[in-house]
């Protein structure tokens, strides 16, 4: 079985939840659809949507807060 990346579309900083009080949007483990938002991506205090654009049970690769470049794997899902 192969596994899919879900990769950062521009550099910033990759957000796991809405907002700091919130619960992330998904968790290891969890099972996504195609169209789920598993992110945020931070570009000068705008926000852009990461979606997990396949299905399957996400890995994240980073933490909440992290700072990522444009095509750095976010997460892994497999089937």
């Amino acid at each position: 079985m192969s596994q899919a990346e879900i990769r950062s579309p521009l550099p910033g900083t990759f957000y796991r939840k809405p907002a700091p009080d919130s619960p992330s949007f998904k968790e290891d483990g969890d099972v996504v659809a195609a169209s789920d938002v598993i992110g945020l991506i931070e570009v000068m205090k705008s926000f852009h949507e990461v979606k997990a654009e396949v299905e399957g049970r996400i890995r994240f690769l980073i933490d909440d807060g992290d700072a990522v470049m444009a095509g750095q794997v976010l997460a892994e899902v497999a089937p």
